[in-house]
């Protein structure tokens, strides 16, 4: 089973970037998907997340109405289009995969996490 995150790069305040996530190795059916992030220093936090079929979304107050989460099942991807980005928007970025939702949500016992990728952007 594997998350591999792709997209991240260097991006200019204001700029935006689209992260994507491709999940393979088993059938991710059912299953709700994510994104978090990590900045030097600080714990990982919540950004994303969508469940399934893409009836439930939901993000963290600083990046609403700037980030975007979606997902094309029949590719078992899940995407992040990212806009107007922001210096503090610098961080590793990962997905996540699970069978629940609130889990994701919560960023507790997922089951399933990508490798990471860079975004840095710069002022």
């Amino acid at each position: 089973v594997q998350l591999q995150a792709s997209g991240g790069g260097l991006v200019q305040a204001g700029g935006s970037l689209r992260l994507s996530c491709a999940a393979s190795g088993r059938t991710f059916r059912g299953y709700a998907m994510g994104w978090f992030r990590q900045a030097p220093g600080k714990e990982r936090e919540f950004i994303a997340c969508m469940s399934w079929g893409g009836q439930n979304i939901d993000y963290a107050d600083s990046v609403k109405g700037r980030f975007t989460i979606s997902r094309d099942n029949a590719k078992n991807t899940v995407y992040l289009q990212m806009n107007s980005l922001k210096p503090e928007d610098t961080a590793v970025y990962y997905c996540a995969a699970d069978a629940s939702l609130m889990e994701i949500r919560r960023g507790i016992r997922i089951n399933y996490w990508g490798q990471g990728t860079q975004v840095t952007v710069s002022s």
